[in-house]
């Protein structure tokens, strides 16, 4: 039984090496953005999500159309 305490106890300690790992890594070596660039990344992501919903919007009106024009149609 003490081989299986000792087993749990290095699996603990390497899981808490994890932790420990990664709390140093989050804290000293990720670099995070600055607030104008996130302001900045706000607004490209903006834009294209407006740009891409004016797409799809002008993509289903022109099939909707063609399709009431070919079945003569009117929804």
């Amino acid at each position: 039984m003490p081989v299986l305490n000792n087993l749990g106890k290095l699996k603990m300690a390497k899981v808490l090496d994890f932790f420990k790992d990664s709390y140093v890594e989050v804290t000293e070596k990720v670099t995070w953005p600055t607030w104008s660039q996130l302001q900045n990344s706000a607004v490209v992501v903006l834009v294209a999500s407006v740009l891409i919903a004016l797409v799809i919007f002008v993509m289903d009106k022109a099939s909707s159309n063609l399709l009431e024009l070919l079945y003569g149609i009117t929804s």
